[in-house]
């Protein structure tokens, strides 16, 4: 029993590891495979929903390929190679994608979008950082400052301190917002006030004068 769980453990240690011949190539289409996954719950590539479990599949059969190449159980390795060449097409299509669109959604302000695509983890985070974070200080009322934009914030001070300032500035905007709403209501209910006043005089005016008109009627009656 104890042989058994050893040899589970260890095979479940290399499955997690991607396999060793061309690993240049195959490190890059293995580890980026579950963030193109990731794509499916994207609305804006739903046209690629079937392509993309098509791609994850085929990805997940060529790493089993890869393992029984490094086990020796594989001999056709020029047929591997040809198979990651193939794939890494793919790979690097929806790479392209995801920067094109993360553009387009900062173009667009379309801040939903723009907080799906970098949390996929197929942005260049360095090469990324100034346009994401420019973005997120100017929209972070609309965008939630978790995964990528939260590393960026951990691991710089200065745009730790830029964060709360800018919470600061929004809370007291919202302050602002509600103190002139509430001046709004105040102003509205004083003229609703005066109106209300104003027509019970008037009504009042009125029937005094149509009582007078009555008395006359009445005293050139008799």
């Amino acid at each position: 029993m104890h042989k058994f769980f050893l040899l589970l453990i260890a095979s479940i240690l290399l499955y997690a590891q991607n396999p060793k011949v061309f690993f240049a190539l195959g490190d890059v289409i293995y580890n980026n495979v579950d963030k193109i996954k990731k794509l499916e719950n994207i609305d804006d590539y739903s046209v690629y929903k079937k392509k993309i479990q098509e791609y994850v599949t085929t990805v997940e059969k060529a790493k089993q390929d890869g393992f029984a190449l490094d086990e020796g159980l594989y001999s056709d390795k020029m047929k591997y190679l040809n198979k990651l060449r193939e794939l890494s097409l793919t790979n690097d299509f929806f790479v392209r994608s995801v920067k094109r669109n993360l553009d387009l959604a900062i173009e667009n302000e379309n801040s939903k979008l723009f907080s799906q695509l970098i949390n996929t983890g197929l942005i260049d985070e360095q090469k990324s950082k100034n346009k994401i974070i420019n973005y997120y200080f100017a929209h972070s009322d609309e965008v939630n400052a978790s995964g990528l934009i939260e590393k960026y914030l951990d691991s710089d001070k200065k745009l730790r301190a830029k964060k709360e300032y800018k919470k600061s500035l929004l809370y007291r905007k919202k302050l602002r917002e509600m103190e002139k709403i509430k001046r709004i209501r105040k102003n509205d209910k004083l003229e609703q006030e005066r109106l209300e006043k104003k027509l019970n005089q008037e009504l009042k005016k009125k029937k005094l004068q149509i009582r007078e008109e009555q008395k006359k009627e009445l005293s050139n009656t008799i």
